[in-house]
This record gives structure tokens, sequence and C-alpha cells, in this order.
């Protein structure tokens, strides 16, 4: 090897190593920070770029999901308003079957109608209270069935159909102007009373089947965003415990590189010797 001041290739190598190994460092302890192996898409363009389009399918379902939220909210709301409104039905039967005795007073006929009036109020105030965030599938306000996000690419919808439980309706036969107070008055309620009582519990029922409907693609909804991070997790992660490994042995190797790279430049120093001795 030729001696020289000019040039010493043994440092330039020295060097280069020493180089690498902060790099390869320099990588390890972006790793470590991030917890991500593939954090940019210069570590591994076609991963990243996978993990990309998962990431933007969890970001989705997050709205599915939120979308189905609201679903379960109203369905829960519409179910307990339906119920009350069936227990307010099997009341005001037993005031209209009570009206068809034919030894009541006219006094007692005028308190079972009163009652029977003020159930059917109560009724009303139900159906008209069961609102979530604006929206009311038993009163009629709603224009059409209600319809939520069902995938993350907003191609299909889980639709929430409408129940008109209002008086005067093709569910609840019943009206305002109603009244008791005779027994040709209480039969003819009583009739349509209990066909109202049929479709009422029908369309309880229905809103229940949803409700049930919507809540098992919730869950799944979930289940399918964990999935999906965890396979997001499996393509980009950093695994810990090697990185942690590569560290300790990369921060011998940096020093090593030092000292490989002092020893080095120490090497022309031999030129000088070699002078001092021709004195």
């Amino acid at each position: 090897m030729t001696l020289s001041v000019n040039t010493n290739q043994p440092a330039l190598i020295a060097l280069q190593n020493l180089n690498k190994t902060n790099d390869d460092m320099s990588g390890v302890q972006s790793r470590i920070n991030t917890g991500l192996a593939i954090s940019s898409a210069k570590d591994n363009a076609a991963v990243w770029s996978i993990a990309q389009d998962q990431r933007a399918d969890r970001s989705a379902l997050n709205a599915v999901k939120m979308s189905l939220d609201r679903a379960t909210s109203i369905t829960d709301v519409a179910l307990a308003a339906g119920e009350s409104v069936s227990d307010l039905l099997t009341q005001m039967r037993e005031k209209v079957v009570a009206a068809k005795d034919t030894s009541l007073s006219t006094s007692s006929r005028t308190a079972l109608n009163a009652d029977f009036q003020g159930l059917l109020k109560n009724l009303t105030q139900v159906i008209n209270s069961a609102t979530f965030d604006g929206a009311n599938i038993l009163n009629g306000s709603e224009p059409a069935n209600i319809t939520f996000l069902a995938d993350a690419d907003a191609a299909t919808a889980i639709t929430l159909n409408l129940q008109n439980l209002s008086l005067g309706g093709a569910i609840n036969t019943l009206s305002t102007t109603d009244k008791i107070l005779t027994m040709t008055q209480a039969a003819a309620v009583l009739t349509r009373l209990d066909t109202t009582m049929t479709r009422v519990n029908q369309a309880v029922g229905s809103i229940g089947s949803q409700a049930k409907q919507i809540d098992a693609h919730n869950t799944f909804v979930s289940k399918l965003n964990d999935v999906l991070e965890t396979g997001v997790g499996n393509l980009v992660d950093a695994d810990m415990a090697k990185e942690s490994a590569r560290l300790q042995a990369l921060q011998v190797k940096q020093q090593l590189g030092a000292q490989a790279l002092s020893i080095a430049n120490q090497a022309p120093q031999i030129i000088l010797s070699l002078f001092n001795g021709g004195n």
C-alpha cells in the first residue's frame, strides 16, 4: 500500500463504513420513534401504497359506524315509544271494555271516557316525542324511509322503514273524536282498537327486527375495522424487539467505526517518522 499525505485510502474506507453505520442507525431510530417499519413511500412504495388504501377504508368505515350508530339510536327511541304506545292501547282497551258494561251510570261512563281521552292524548305525545337527531319514524313527519351507510364505498345501504302510529292512520285507526259515552260508541271503538293493537304490535315488531339487523351489521363493521387495523399493522409496524437489538449492535459498530477512522487518520504520521529517521 502506498503511503501518501494526499490520499489516505484506509481513512476513506473507514469513513464510508462509519457513514453507512450512521445511516443504518438513523433508520433504526426512525423505526423506534414512529413504531413503523414503513413510514413513507421511500421505505417500500408497494407496501406503503397498500397500507394507505387500507387506511382509507378504515377511515370510511368510521363514517359507516357513525351512520349505523345513529340508526341504532333512532330505532331504540322508536322501540321505546312503540312499546309505550302498545301499553297505552292495552290500557285504553280496558276502559273501552269497561264502558260496555250495561250497568254503568252516566257519571261512570263520563269518567271512563275522560280517562280514554287522556290516554289518546298521551299516545299522541309519546309518538311525537320519539325523535332522535330530528328523525321520527312514528309520526309521519319523514317523507320517506331512512337509509344509512352500510359499506366503505357507500355502495350499499341499510333501510329503516317508517311506521306511522299516529291517530287516524293506516296502522292506528283511532281518532281524537272517539268517545265511549254509549254502548254503541264503545262497541265501535273496541272493534277498531283491536285492529289497531294488532297492527301496532306488528309495526313495533318490524322495528325490532330492523334494529337487530342494524346492530348485527354494526358489530360486523366494528370487527372489520379491527381486522383492517391489524392488517395494516402487519404490513407496516416495526418489530421493536428486533429494532432494539439492531440499535445496540449499531452503537457498537459506530464506536468501532470511529476508532477505525481514528487509527486510519494516524497512518500518515508514519511518513514523518521516516523523514525523522533520515536525520
